[in-house]
C-alpha cells in the first residue's frame, strides 16, 4: 500500500504500554496500513506481550507463561517494531513531542499512544506495606504468590470480585488454605445478583475456601516486617502467610496528568480515542470515554478498532461498549451481562433448577433484553449478549426467552450448529481475544481448516477455551466434512483428548466423575458409555485409595466380575497362580460344576480353567464355594491383569535356564487385581524355546543363561504383534522391578482401551525406554507407585460379592426395576 507516502517518511508512532491494549492497537493499525508507521513500544515489564486475563490459569497451574504469550519476539521482529522492555516511560514532553524513559532514553514521536492500563487499588489500612502483601495485576504478582504457595500455609484474599476469586482459586489449587474477605454482602456484586452470588459462594465453600462477606478490613497484621494475618473491624482475625489485595483498579493516569492532558477519572478521549492533544491517543483501561471507564477486556478490542481506523485515516468512531463477564474459575460456569438491577418498568424472568445448581435470570425492559445472569449453564450466554447489544425486540419470543436460543426458535435450533449459524456476523465468539463470528469464518475460508489453525491465526479459543465448541461448530458449518481433525477426544461429550483429561485430573485434583465433567465443561449431564468407564479408570489410576470405584461406570463384565455369554449366562475363571493348581482347587471346581450344572469346563490359553453357563443369580454362591478352597477372581473379565503364563522351567525341564514357574507366580502375586487401560497378559518362558509364548504378551520374560530378557508390547489378537526387546537384567528382583515400572508407565500414559501394542506404536519404543531408563531413579519411582496402588487393589471382588456387597446386581433380571441396559465391552 502506497497511500502517496514513501517508506522514507514513515510517521513515528510511540506506544507507552506493551500490554494487551497497546499491542492490539498496533496489530489493528498494521492490518490496515502496515507501511504507515515506524513503531516503538515501551513496556514496564521485562518481557513480551502476554494475555493478562490468563494469569489466573498460570497461578492455578493450568498454563505456563509460554501458553499465554500473545506476541512473541518474532512478531516484533517481523513487523520491524522496536521493543523497549523493562524501561517504562516516566515523562511526556508535548512541546518537543518526545518521551523519556526511566533509563533516560529519549524517543521522538509524531503520534503517541498511551496504553498504561490501570493500577490496583490498595486499601489504606495499617500494614498495607508489609512484605507478603501483593496485588494481582501482572506476572510478577503471580510469581510472588507461587513462591508463597510452595510452603503451603494460609492466604487471605481481600476482595470477592472477579480478580479476587480467581486469585483465591489459584492459591487453593496450589495447596493453601484460603479465606476471601469481601466488603459487600454478595460476591461479584457488580456482575451477580443475590441468588447467583449465593450459588457461587456455596460452590466455593464446598471447595474448601472460607468466604467472609460484609467483612471490612481494619488492619493487616505483621511480625518481623512480614504479614501474618488480617484483622477485620469487627475484631475477627485470620492467619495469613500472604495477603492478596484485589479490591479494584483505577485508571493509570499519572503520566498523562503530568503531561497536562485532560484527565478526570481516566484520560479523556473522543470517539476516535484522541486525547486533548491531537497528536496523542489513548486506549484501554486508562481512558475515560463519554464519562465511562472500562475495566474489562471486551471494550478494549472495540477501542482498538476505532483507534486504528482513525490512525489510518478511516475514522469510524467508538460509541461505548456493553460488557459481559465470565468467571475463569475452572468448573464454575458463570455469565453476566448488562444491567440486572431492574428498576422501574423492568421485568425479571427467572428459572431455577436446584438439583443441578442452575440459575438463570434475564431482565427485560420495553421488550428489550437489558440484563442477564446465568449460573451453572452458560451455553446461551453469547446469544443473550447478542440480543442485548443489538437491542432487538424480543416480544415474539418473550415466553420462551428464559429457556434459551433453541426453545425460543421453536425447536428449529436444537442442533448446536444451527444455533451458531443463527448468530449474527458480529456476534462475539471469543471474548478473551475479541473475535467475532465473521472474523472466525473469514479465517476458516482463508485456509484455517482445523481448531489449532483457527487458534493460531485469529486467536479464537486460544485462551480460556470456553468458546471451543462455538469455533468447532463454525468449522463444521463452513467446511463440512473437510475439517481437519486434531487430537482424538475422549468421546462426543467433550472437546478434551485423553491426554488432556488425564493431565487436568492431576493438575486440578479432580477426584469424582461429576467433578471432572463440571470442571472440563462436559456437554452431556452424565456422560456416556465411552467416557464414564474411561474417567472411572483415570481417577482410579490417579488417586489410589482416595477414589472410590464407580460400579455404574463399568462394563457389565467388570460390574459382575464374570464374562457374559451370548445366552445370558456367565463364565467364571478362578485364578491359578502362574498356571499352577492343586487337588483342593480341582475338587472345588469339580464340585461347582456339578452343583450349578455348568455345561462346560474349558482349559484356556492362559493355563486356567473356565467354567461356563453360570446363572447371574448363582454367581455369589459360586464365588463363595471357590473362595472356601482358597481361590480368588482371575479377572478374566477385566481391563486388568488376566494371567501369567509359564513353562515348568529349570525345576523340571532339561532345557530350562531359570525358575520360570517360580518367577511367574511371584509376578502374578505382585500384579493381580491391578486395573489397567486394557487387558494385560504376562508370560515367563524358561529358555529361548519360548514354550510360554512370552514374545506375544504385553510383558514377556525369556530366561537365558545370563539372566532374563524382558520384552514388551506383544499380543496374539486379530493383529498379531511380536514384542520389542526392552532390556536384559541379571536377577529376578530386577525383572520384577522393571515389570512393575513398565506397568505403571502404561497405566499412567496409555489411553483407556489402548493395549500395550498400539500404545507403544503410538508413543514409540524410544519414549518408553527413555521414561524408564534415562533417569536411574525412574524404575524405582514407577515401581513404588505401582506397588502403592496395589495396596488398594488386591482385595478379592468375589469375596466381597459372596459376602453380600452389591447384591442387587445379582438378582434375576425380572426382579430389577428399573431395568438398565448393560453395555458389553
Amino acid at each position: 500500500m502506497d497511500n502517496g507516502r514513501s517508506a522514507a517518511v514513515k510517521e513515528r508512532l510511540v506506544v507507552i504500554g506493551n500490554g494487551m491494549a497497546g499491542c492490539r492497537a498496533v496489530e489493528e493499525i498494521l492490518a490496515r496500513d502496515p507501511a504507515r508507521y515506524d513503531v516503538t513500544i515501551f513496556g514496564a515489564e521485562p518481557r513480551v506481550n502476554y494475555n493478562r486475563i490468563m494469569l489466573s490459569p498460570v497461578l492455578a497451574g493450568e498454563k505456563a507463561f509460554a501458553d499465554i504469550v500473545i506476541n512473541g519476539e518474532n512478531w516484533y521482529a517481523d513487523n520491524a517494531i522496536t521493543l523497549v522492555s523493562g524501561d517504562p516511560v516516566v515523562a511526556i514532553d508535548r512541546a518537543t513531542q518526545t518521551v523519556v524513559s526511566k533509563s533516560g532514553r529519549v524517543e521522538p514521536y509524531d503520534r503517541l499512544l498511551i496504553a498504561t492500563g490501570s493500577d490496583p487499588f490498595i486499601i489504606p489500612v495499617p500494614g498495607k506495606d508489609l512484605a507478603g502483601v501483593v496485588t494481582f495485576r501482572d506476572l510478577d504478582d503471580v510469581d510472588k504468590m507461587l513462591a508463597a504457595a510452595e510452603t503451603g500455609g494460609s492466604a487471605v484474599v481481600i476482595g470477592g470480585g472477579l480478580l479476587g476469586l480467581e486469585a483465591a482459586h489459584g492459591l487453593s489449587l496450589r495447596g493453601m488454605q484460603v479465606t476471601v474477605v469481601h466488603l459487600m454482602p454478595t460476591l461479584m456484586e457488580r456482575q451477580l445478583d443475590e441468588a447467583a452470588g449465593y450459588l457461587l459462594r456455596t460452590e466455593l465453600e464446598r471447595r474448601g475456601q472460607t468466604i467472609v462477606t460484609g467483612g471490612d478490613t481494619g488492619e493487616i497484621l505483621g511480625r518481623d516486617g512480614r504479614v501474618c494475618g488480617v484483622k477485620l473491624r469487627d475484631g475477627s482475625e485470620f492467619a495469613a502467610d500472604i495477603v492478596v489485595m484485589a479490591v479494584g483498579i483505577r485508571p493509570s493516569t499519572a503520566l498523562a496528568k503530568a503531561a497536562g492532558l485532560e484527565v478526570e477519572r481516566g484520560v479523556v478521549v473522543d470517539d476516535h480515542m484522541v486525547t486533548s492533544d491531537p497528536a496523542i491517543m489513548a486506549v484501554g483501561e486508562c481512558v475515560q470515554h463519554r464519562g465511562a471507564c472500562y475495566g474489562l477486556v471486551a471494550p478494549l478490542w472495540d477501542m482498538c478498532r476505532a483507534l486504528a481506523d482513525a490512525a489510518t485515516d478511516a475514522p469510524s468512531g467508538y460509541t461505548g461498549s456493553v460488557t459481559s463477564t465470565k468467571l475463569k474459575v475452572s468448573g464454575i460456569d458463570l455469565f453476566s451481562a448488562g444491567d440486572f438491577s431492574g428498576g422501574d418498568g423492568a421485568e425479571d424472568i427467572v428459572m431455577r433448577d436446584a438439583a443441578r445448581g442452575i440459575y438463570k435470570r434475564v431482565v427485560v425492559k420495553e421488550n428489550r433484553l437489558v440484563g442477564a445472569v446465568l449460573y451453572g449453564d452458560t451455553a446461551d450466554g453469547n446469544w443473550y449478549f447478542d440480543l442485548l447489544k443489538k437491542g432487538e425486540d424480543i416480544s415474539e419470543i418473550r415466553e420462551a426467552l428464559i429457556f434459551g436460543q433453541a426453545f425460543a426458535s421453536g425447536g428449529a435450533l436444537l442442533d448446536p450448529n444451527a444455533a451458531v449459524a443463527a448468530l449474527s456476523d458480529d456476534a462475539e465468539i471469543c471474548g478473551c481475544n475479541g473475535v467475532s463470528k465473521a472474523r472466525v469464518i473469514e479465517t476458516i475460508k482463508a485456509g484455517a481448516c482445523s481448531l489449532d489453525a483457527v487458534r493460531s491465526t485469529c486467536k479464537a479459543s486460544a485462551s480460556c477455551g470456553s468458546c471451543t465448541g462455538l469455533v468447532e461448530s463454525l468449522l463444521a458449518l463452513t467446511l463440512g466434512g473437510e475439517v481437519q481433525s486434531g487430537p482424538k477426544t475422549v468421546c462426543k461429550c467433550t472437546s478434551f483428548s485423553h491426554d488432556d483429561v488425564r493431565r487436568l485430573i492431576s493438575e486440578k485434583s479432580l477426584k469424582a466423575i461429576p467433578q471432572v465433567m463440571q470442571e472440563l465443561h462436559w456437554t452431556t449431564p452424565d456422560g456416556c458409555s465411552s467416557c464414564r468407564p474411561a474417567l472411572n479408570y483415570y481417577l482410579l489410576c490417579a488417586w489410589p485409595g482416595a477414589y472410590e470405584d464407580d460400579q455404574k461406570s463399568r462394563y457389565v463384565n467388570e460390574r459382575l466380575h464374570a464374562n457374559i455369554q451370548k445366552d445370558g449366562t456367565y463364565s467364571v475363571v478362578p485364578r491359578m497362580w502362574g498356571g499352577l493348581t492343586n487337588p483342593r482347587e480341582l475338587r472345588a471346581i469339580a464340585d461347582v460344576v456339578e452343583k450349578y450344572n455348568a455345561p462346560m469346563v474349558k482349559v484356556t490359553g492362559g493355563q486356567r480353567l473356565d467354567i461356563f453357563g453360570i446363572k447371574k443369580e448363582d454367581l455369589p454362591a459360586v464365588w463363595a464355594d471357590l473362595n472356601a478352597a482358597g481361590m480368588v477372581s482371575g479377572h478374566a473379565y477385566g481391563k486388568s491383569l488376566r494371567t501369567v503364563k509359564t513353562c515348568v522351567g529349570s525345576e523340571w525341564c532339561r532345557f530350562g535356564t531359570q525358575d520360570s514357574t517360580g518367577l511367574g507366580v511371584k509376578l502374578e502375586r505382585m500384579t493381580w487385581g491391578s486395573w489397567m487401560p486394557h487387558k494385560f497378559k504376562i508370560a515367563v518362558s524358561g529358555c529361548p524355546r519360548n514354550c510360554a509364548e512370552a514374545t506375544i504378551k504385553d510383558f514377556g520374560v525369556v530366561c537365558v543363561d545370563s539372566g532374563y530378557e524382558l520384552h514388551v508390547g506383544g499380543n496374539g489378537g486379530i493383529k498379531v504383534r511380536v514384542t520389542d526387546l526392552l532390556c536384559k537384567v541379571a536377577t529376578e528382583a530386577e525383572a520384577m522391578d522393571v515389570c512393575a515400572a513398565f506397568i505403571q508407565l502404561y497405566r499412567e500414559q496409555a489411553h483407556y482401551l489402548e493395549r500395550t501394542a498400539p500404545w507403544i506404536e503410538r508413543v514409540g519404543l524410544d519414549h518408553v525406554k527413555a521414561a524408564l531408563f534415562d533417569d536411574p531413579a525412574s524404575i524405582q519411582r514407577l515401581a513404588a507407585r505401582f506397588r502403592h496402588s496395589q495396596t488398594f487393589c488386591q482385595d478379592d471382588p468375589w469375596a466381597e460379592r459372596a459376602a453380600g456387597k452389591h447384591a442387587e446386581l445379582h438378582q434375576h433380571l425380572a426382579e430389577v426395576r428399573p431395568l438398565q441396559m448393560e453395555t458389553v465391552r
